[in-house]
Parts: C-alpha cells; structure tokens; sequence
C-alpha cells in the first residue's frame, strides 16, 4: 500500500497497461492497482485473506479482456512465472495482444473458457486458476478448468449474479454457485465487492485433493 493505493511491482519498468499511475519507491517502480477496473486489487481492499499467488506460479486467466487484471498478475507471478491469458472476444485480443508482446510471462489465447479442448495442448498444469467470465455458465466453467489446476490449488471466482441469471435475487445465485461448486471445490472464503462492483461476489476455492480407491487384492 502506498498513499493508500494497493500496488504492483512494475516487471515492465515505463509501461502502463490502462493508464494507471506509476510510482518509484527505495529506486524501485510499482503500479497502481485500481479497484475499480480489477475484481481482484477490490477483494483485497474488502479483506480477501487468502492471496495465495507467489512469484514463479503458472496462472490460468480465463476472460482476461484487455489484460487489466492479467497484468498485475504477471507483475506477482514474475519473470519466472507465467500467465494464460484465454479470451474470447477477438476485439479486446487485439489489446491484449499488445500488452503480451510487452510482458513475456504472458501468453494470450483466443479461445472460449467453455471448450477447454481448444486450448488443452498449450496450458500446462497450474498453481492457480482466476475466472472472470460473462457467461451464463459460470459455475460449469470454472469447474471444467479445474482439470489444468493442481490437486490443492487455489481458484480465484469473480461471480457476475447478472449474467447467470438476472430474475433471481443475487444472494440466491451466490448460493446456487457455491453448491455447484462444492463437489469440486473446497469453499476458503467468499467477499463481497462493493462499492467496486455491485451485484459480484468474489470467492476463493481450493481444489479438492482427488480419493485414491484401494485396490481389491494384489
């Protein structure tokens, strides 16, 4: 924190990817991270506890639009580490290409998060999953991307209550998703959004350990 702005350690010294401001302290440059314009940066100011994203982690980013978020992902995973960015609009790939050029640790794929197949062969398994995504689907999709995320790895779920469904109260959609969830996912936490984001909830899960089955004999 800084002037009581969350920060990033810039990995790209001079750049900036939507106009956030720039700081140097001790010689060293670090990003401002809106809350406004990232679901994550707010859930950290609303007390998210568990931030379990460490240098040299793989990410998988399902709707990573522009790259916003994406990048101060990168800024935290760092030059070892590696972000896949999966993003199906073809108009905001175009920027967020650009922002990928720049940051090396970041690998835009132009795919829809609801077909893993189309990007099977090029993500690897990962330490964390992060899902902001539009579709109606929501729940289903961060469930069938758990198979890229290791035993024991954290999801990070931005749940849009108006894109599921818009005639049911958002605390009904919020629970209807936490008990989807629950068969692949251990529920760690859960944060309300505002005054970032109204209508969202922010939840982090952990992927449940697979049961080994005991054989029948030798």
């Amino acid at each position: 924190m800084h002037e009581g702005k969350l920060l990033t350690v810039n990995m790209t010294r001079g750049f900036k990817v939507y106009g956030e401001e720039l700081f140097t302290i001790d010689g060293i440059e670090y990003r401002s991270w809106n809350p406004y314009r990232s679901k994550l940066s707010a859930a950290v100011l609303n007390g998210m506890k568990s931030m379990e994203m460490r240098s040299g982690d793989s990410v998988l980013y399902l709707g990573a639009a522009t790259g916003t978020t994406s990048s101060h992902v990168s800024d935290i995973v760092g030059v070892k580490g590696r972000v896949y960015c999966v993003e199906l609009s073809e108009r905001n790939m175009r920027n967020l290409i650009e922002v990928c050029t720049i940051r090396k640790n970041m690998l835009p794929i132009l795919a829809d998060a609801r077909y893993t197949d189309k990007y099977s062969g090029i993500v690897q398994k990962c330490d964390v999953l992060y899902q902001d995504v539009s579709a109606k689907e929501q729940a289903d999709i961060i469930k069938k991307n758990a198979a890229f995320l290791k035993d024991g790895g954290y999801a990070y779920f931005a749940i849009k209550s108006q894109s599921i469904d818009i005639s049911k109260k958002p605390e009904d959609v919020f629970e209807e998703v936490r008990r989807s969830v629950s068969d692949t996912y251990d529920v760690i936490e859960t944060i309300r959004l505002e005054p970032y984001d109204e209508m969202h909830l922010f939840m982090v899960l952990r992927k449940k350990t697979a049961v080994k089955q005991e054989g029948h004999g030798k």
